[in-house]
């Protein structure tokens, strides 16, 4: 918690609000009939303030605080029958409270909202049959009397008019501690939890310990407003505390704004005013509310207060700040401050960090990693390749231990400790930290913020070293704005930020180079080499190679889950595994059919694409002809998937033409197997089938029709099996399926998304004799293929994507092409990456300038 005059001016409006408040009421200016709804208003605020902070900060709702209302006005009954001192109730009611919140928090965390909310449902139901049982303390249906209540210290008020000006103060306060709240920790990592469970883990928050926290906290409070309810009202009866109470809570946080301090101001408000409005019309009390709560919803979504803000923002000429368009708002370089002290590299007699020895990791059938072993040592950057579906990402969430349903062998274990039996939780305090593929950030936090919810106590001296961080990644600029109005490139920089901010002994990255420029990818690697030159090993996967193996000491290669070659970064790509882990074997030619002739089927000119701030594909150019097989080729992150969109049709490019056919000619159909093959596991083959028909507007017998000649398509094996389930077919089997499923539109143009990934050897070369048969059969197809070798030997033509780029296009016949189709695979870096490899940790001051 961080006093800042700011804090300070705005947590004070609460207790003066109060204090003016009673003011007004003990000189008559606020009559007593009006008294009374003023204080029962003050009462209601603090429950819509419980409830509405529980759900923004920790995306509960809660239908079930009306119990803990209930807890709080009947402990007040009690103590007053047995002249309990008013602190005795408000203790026993918050602490008793408390402990049921936390209870159903952990209890409902691990499940869905809907869970949690049918969860405070039956509490709340089960608490109604509790009070009307309980007749000996509750009274039972006749409710009972609450008496005044004395102090220890004889200078509380808590009786009539008097627990009136009570609630009114205590409410003030409540406020004020909710200002406050809103710059802790306990609020970041509430927010942290909630917007990114996962990833929330990686730094050390428990997502089911914050729910119990705000829960217990939430309910507490709630438990204090039913003391002051039952104190005011001087009578408790089980109608008060219905389902519709609840409901109408849930309303009353919706209208004033979910999640604001302010707007249970409005909330508590409305909870007393409706009751009035709805006896002065002469219309129910539930159709008022209903009325209300559709206007707001269509009209102020956001709520009153947030609307009435934007509202004054405007008025005083003040406009919420947008995206940024690109990072040179941003102070652009790390090098502008922090230390760049050299360091030598780890020595072989330094004991390894982190060992990774016969790890396994399966997913029902599919081994993802295979007795996997690796090591790494303080002050050394280790490179994981290999292409996609290798086991690479499942080897850093193993060690990240953010990996679930899967049986997982072998060990792991780092600086002495065997991670295998430790929370992925508690790893963030062992000194492991780690980023995202796609820069996982906290959305609803500022990016400050997102730094800072690594720590359970936030200080001055933690704000300070935080500025100094984002200072060092170059983000001191945008310390205030959210992730979403940032470009990529600063996403990944926080992502970077957020993992380094307690310096880490062993940090894992995934892919930190992917959807950069040049420039970005620069200040990545000096942030990496920087963390080496301080002892931290590093650990990275990464499709670029010409960056990763920049930075990298030591490579290692993966494939179909196993570790197939390891050795320097100017060495690796020497391997003949390697090779082919990328490149494919060398296979016989498959028998393709003359091009018929230079119709052009599909062209696409200076075709780009982004997505957000991501470039994916730059200046595209390129000619389909019809009855022709095109490989697109490339590395995971090249952007074939994202052009296999753009010639289907589903993605429209962000700038660029895409000619369908030539002018006068019928119109060119496409279909598109996507990468996964995306099969409705749960329907039959036939279902499968049936439903690409429906989706091409084909019905009745011509359906039938069809699905007799696709089915006579597909192998005799699955001929025979159209009513199984697709889940219980063989990966091969499911994509000559999917290639099947997109058969039923009958395309002019299939195009294939990766086809033989995760497939044996032996069904990769049947699903290939099916695209040949169909290729042979006149079928235009675009092959969307990792493997350069696999592509030079069964299209007409290869086009080599680097990076969004078209590096390469040529007759995959032509022997020649294919030394320049694999220097273009790895970006025409190929015969430089040993002078690449050469960067020692004496040449940090050298790049960075």
């Amino acid at each position: 918690m961080v006093f800042t005059r700011s804090n300070l001016a705005m947590a004070a409006l609460g207790p003066v609000a109060g204090l003016a408040l009673v003011a007004l009421m003990q000189s008559g200016a606020i009559p007593a009939y009006q008294a009374y709804s003023v204080g029962l208003a003050a009462v209601y605020a603090i429950v819509v303030l419980s409830v509405g902070l529980l759900a923004g900060w920790s995306g509960v709702w809660s239908v079930g605080h009306p119990a803990f209302v209930a807890v709080g006005a009947y402990f007040a009954a009690y103590g007053g029958a047995h002249q309990w001192p008013l602190e005795w109730v408000i203790v026993g009611a918050i602490g008793s409270c408390a402990l049921m919140g936390a209870f159903l928090g952990y209890a409902g965390a691990r499940f869905s909202v809907l869970y949690i909310a049918l969860l405070t449902l039956a509490f709340s139901l089960v608490s109604l049959e509790v009070i009307n049982r309980w007749t000996s303390v509750t009274g039972g249906d006749q409710g009972v009397a609450v008496a005044p209540l004395d102090s220890v210290f004889g200078a509380v008020p808590s009786g009539g008019g008097e627990a009136q000006y009570l609630a009114v103060l205590v409410a003030g306060v409540v406020f004020a501690v909710a200002i406050f709240a809103r710059s802790t920790a306990l609020r970041m990592r509430l927010v942290a939890a909630k917007a990114h469970p996962l990833v929330a883990r990686s730094v050390g928050i428990v997502p089911e310990a914050q729910t119990a926290l705000s829960f217990a906290v939430s309910a507490a409070f709630t438990g204090l407003a039913g003391v002051l309810l039952g104190l005011i009202t001087g009578f408790v009866s089980p109608d008060t505390f219905s389902l519709n109470f609840g409901v109408t809570i849930i309303a009353a946080c919706v209208l004033g704004g979910v999640g604001t301090v302010f707007g249970a101001v409005v909330g508590g408000v409305y909870l007393v005013w409706v009751p009035t409005v709805a006896d002065a019309v002469s219309v129910p009390q539930p159709v008022v509310q209903g009325v209300l709560l559709i206007a707001a919803l269509i009209f102020l979504p956001g709520g009153v207060v947030p609307f009435l803000g934007t509202l004054v923002r405007r008025a005083l000429g003040r406009r919420a700040p947008g995206p940024l368009d690109g990072e040179h708002h941003v102070s652009a370089t790390a090098a502008d401050s922090g230390e760049s002290a050299p360091a030598t590299p780890a020595a072989d007699d330094v004991a390894p960090l982190l060992v990774v020895d016969g790890l396994s990791v399966r997913f029902g059938g599919l081994n993802a990693l295979e007795s996997a072993s690796l090591d790494v040592r303080p002050g050394e950057v280790l490179a994981i390749i290999g292409p996609n579906g290798a086991g690479k990402t499942t080897l850093l969430n193993a060690v990240s231990g953010l990996i679930g349903g899967a049986r997982i062998s072998g060990a792991v274990g780092y600086a002495g400790v065997n991670l295998m039996g430790t929370r992925a939780t508690a790893r963030r305090g062992l000194g492991i930290a780690r980023t995202f593929q796609h820069a996982e950030t906290f959305s609803e936090l500022t990016v400050a913020e997102n730094v800072l919810c690594t720590k359970r106590w936030v200080g001055t001296a933690d704000r300070a070293r935080a500025d100094e961080l984002l200072a060092l990644t170059g983000l001191a600029d945008v310390a205030d704005r959210y992730p979403a109005e940032l470009p990529f490139g600063l996403q990944k920089r926080l992502d970077l930020a957020r993992a380094i901010a307690e310096e880490p002994k062993l940090l894992i990255l995934d892919e930190p180079f992917g959807g950069l420029d040049a420039t970005e990818r620069q200040l990545a690697a000096q942030q990496i080499v920087r963390l080496r030159a301080r002892g931290a090993a590093v650990v990275i996967i990464d499709h670029v190679l010409d960056d990763l193996f920049a930075v990298a000491d030591r490579v290692v290669a993966f494939d179909f889950g196993k570790p197939i070659g390891s050795g320097e970064p100017g060495a690796i790509l020497a391997d003949p595994k390697v090779r082919s882990s990328y490149l494919g074997l060398t296979a016989t030619r498959a028998e393709l059919p003359d091009r018929p002739d230079e119709t052009v089927a599909i062209a696409l000119r200076d075709v780009s694409h982004h997505y957000g701030g991501v470039a994916a594909l730059h200046d595209v150019h390129l000619d389909i002809g019809k009855g022709s097989v095109i490989g697109v080729v490339g590395a995971n992150g090249a952007g074939k998937s994202t052009l296999g969109k753009i010639i289907h049709g589903s993605l429209r490019p962000s700038s660029g033409q895409v000619r369908i056919g030539e002018s006068g000619a019928p119109p060119v159909r496409g279909s598109l197997v996507p990468e996964g093959r995306a099969l409705f596991k749960t329907l039959s083959l036939r279902e499968n089938l049936e439903v690409a028909g429906y989706a091409a507007g084909v019905h009745g017998s011509a359906l039938r029709t069809r699905l007799d000649e696709t089915a006579a398509w597909l192998p005799e094996r699955l001929r025979g099996r159209l009513s199984v389930a697709a889940a219980g077919l063989s990966g091969g089997e499911q994509q000559i399926l999917a290639i099947a499923r997109a058969l039923m539109a009958r395309p002019d143009v299939l195009i294939l998304d990766e086809p033989a990934l995760g497939l044996a050897p032996a069904l990769v070369d049947e699903v290939y004799a099916r695209i040949n048969q169909l290729a042979r059969e006149g079928m235009t197809i675009v092959l969307l293929e990792q493997l350069l070798s696999r592509a030079l030997t069964s299209c007409h033509e290869v086009v080599v994507l680097h990076e969004g780029r078209v590096a390469a296009c040529g007759d995959a016949s032509d022997p020649s092409f294919a030394e320049t189709a694999e220097l273009a695979y790895f970006g025409g870096e190929a015969a430089t990456l040993l002078k690449l490899s050469e960067l020692k940790l004496s040449d940090v001051n050298e790049l960075e300038a």
